[in-house]
């Protein structure tokens, strides 16, 4: 069979610098997808981009937490606070959206919203994901289950990738990387039956939740020939300039800009796909 990769870009968006790192690294690099923050201060932006590389596929990047919403605070005030930014703590989040009935219903509003303003780009919706994966949230994603059709949602991202494998690479952050590995572990099991039911596509892999901020072109090229799967995501976070946020971003532009990261792809047989050429090859 042949194995294919998606190379993906988050927050696409966010702002000017990552809009132009996402694209350089389309252009020279390996780059094939990215995720749109339609709640981003750069967004408008990132959709004239877009429209000006129609070979690289775009989805919605969710937010739901660490970012704006696109509704206004009077109408989800049990989601967002007065500015209209939702909470930093994902955990708190994620706890609120799955005790508080009125955030709930909040929450259906504005990912309702969200998918909308993506639909209003003019955009081809390639995939949906999610910042900080809370896409991934028992509650976020029978939402997005019951708008796929609607929206004509094709595939969502599920991070599934091989604890053993990343730690013998890079064995920083040990224990965080065992709890996320278990957490995300069991929301994939979880995620794929409710997937499997809406007929919603997902990859058989998605490398970058135990690496984040760590894609770089030595864990690039230890990771490739590694890889046993026909259908596969990476994603990354890249940026031209560094920030508190994001230190790596021009790290992982490295990475993603790399000739020699190119060349192990062709030697591994990957051949480099958006998740619109999947779908159409399917």
């Amino acid at each position: 069979m042949i194995k294919q990769l998606i190379i993906n870009a988050d927050d696409f968006g966010l702002s000017s610098s990552v809009n132009q790192a996402i694209i350089e690294a389309h252009k020279n690099g390996i780059l094939t997808s990215t995720s749109l923050m339609v709640s981003g201060l750069a967004c408008e932006e990132a959709v004239a981009l877009a429209k000006q590389h129609p070979d690289l596929g775009v989805g919605l990047h969710l937010v739901l937490v660490c970012g704006r919403s696109v509704l206004p605070a009077t109408t989800i005030p049990h989601l967002v606070d007065s500015q209209g930014n939702f909470p930093d703590d994902a955990v708190k989040a994620g706890l609120t959206y799955q005790f508080n009935q009125a955030a709930r219903q909040e929450l259906a509003l504005e990912i309702r919203a969200q998918l909308e303003k993506f639909q209003q780009t003019g955009l081809s919706l390639s995939h949906v994901d999610g910042h900080l994966h809370l896409h991934v949230h028992p509650v976020v994603l029978n939402i997005l289950k019951e708008l796929a059709s609607e929206f004509s949602i094709p595939f969502i991202r599920l991070p599934k990738e091989e604890l053993k494998l990343n730690l013998a690479i890079d064995s920083s952050n040990w224990l965080t990387k065992i709890l996320w590995s278990q957490v995300f572990g069991q929301l994939r099991r979880h995620s794929e039956k409710v997937l499997e039911s809406a007929g919603i596509l997902t990859t058989e892999r998605v490398y970058g939740l135990l690496q984040t901020g760590k894609i770089s072109e030595s864990y690039l090229l230890q990771l490739l020939p590694q890889i046993q799967a026909n259908l596969v995501e990476i994603y990354a976070h890249p940026d031209r300039l560094s920030n508190a946020v994001n230190p790596s971003g021009p790290l992982e532009l490295q990475a993603l800009l790399s000739p020699t990261v190119r060349d192990r792809l062709k030697k591994e047989g990957f051949q480099l796909v958006n998740y619109h050429q999947i779908k159409h090859s399917n």
